[in-house]
């Protein structure tokens, strides 16, 4: 088992440092190569425009809010003018990103959530995206449960804070109640896609699913 196991890590760790991505994420300066995924995502949809307030859920170790307070450089810089708002969220830490405010926490409680709302002062949310996953536990049922969940709660955060026509980016992954979460997306946004960035490991069970545009409730 021990072998296997240093042969699996190797030939992970030799696909890993030979990545395409990797390597331009370490030339361009993102901190991971999730960087490259909203990017695609991005420049496929037009979800990222300057002025816009943008709420990152799961945001370390910060390559997503990298990208996006690049694109509300007029520059396209990692520094300097910033035209646009980005919140990060994250259980974890995560190193201060320019002009990006990091709020550390769980953002389902009552304290995180008058936080972020200070932060917000009012202004409603154009975009929110989420990287979030679950630590696994090599349980299928286990997993897939913890990622149906995290998909619910992004939802749910979107429906609270978006502003009608906003946008929701959602990391999930195929397998058990995965086509619940399609639903739960097809329910809540006028417009919902499934969508499979070239950056995402074609060996990997990550998609991501967009929703654009609230729903009227019913009352």
């Amino acid at each position: 088992m021990k072998t296997g196991s240093k042969k699996v890590n190797r030939a992970w760790l030799h696909d890993h440092v030979n990545d395409t991505y990797v390597k331009l994420a370490q030339k361009e300066g993102y901190r991971a190569r999730a960087a490259y995924k909203l990017k695609e995502i991005d420049e496929e949809l037009r979800l990222i425009r300057p002025g816009q307030v943008v709420v990152d859920l799961g945001s370390a170790p910060g390559a997503w809010s990298q990208y996006l307070r690049r694109r509300f450089s007029p520059a396209g810089a990692a520094t300097g003018e910033l035209n646009g708002s980005v919140i990060a969220l994250d259980l974890l830490p995560m190193e201060p990103i320019e002009d990006i405010t990091f709020l550390q926490g769980d953002f389902r409680e009552d304290e995180m959530l008058a936080r972020l709302e200070t932060v917000l002062d009012g202004r409603p949310v154009d975009v929110v995206v989420s990287d979030m996953a679950p630590n696994l536990s090599g349980i299928p049922s286990t997993d897939a449960a913890r990622v149906s969940l995290l998909v619910e709660l992004a939802v749910e955060f979107a429906l609270k804070h978006l502003r009608p026509e906003g946008a929701l980016v959602c990391k999930t992954f195929h397998g058990s109640g995965y086509s619940e979460q399609v639903t739960l997306f097809r329910d809540n946004f006028r417009v919902a896609k499934v969508v499979k960035p070239k950056a995402s490991r074609d060996k990997s069970a990550e998609t991501f699913l967009v929703g654009v545009g609230l729903k009227a409730r019913k009352a």
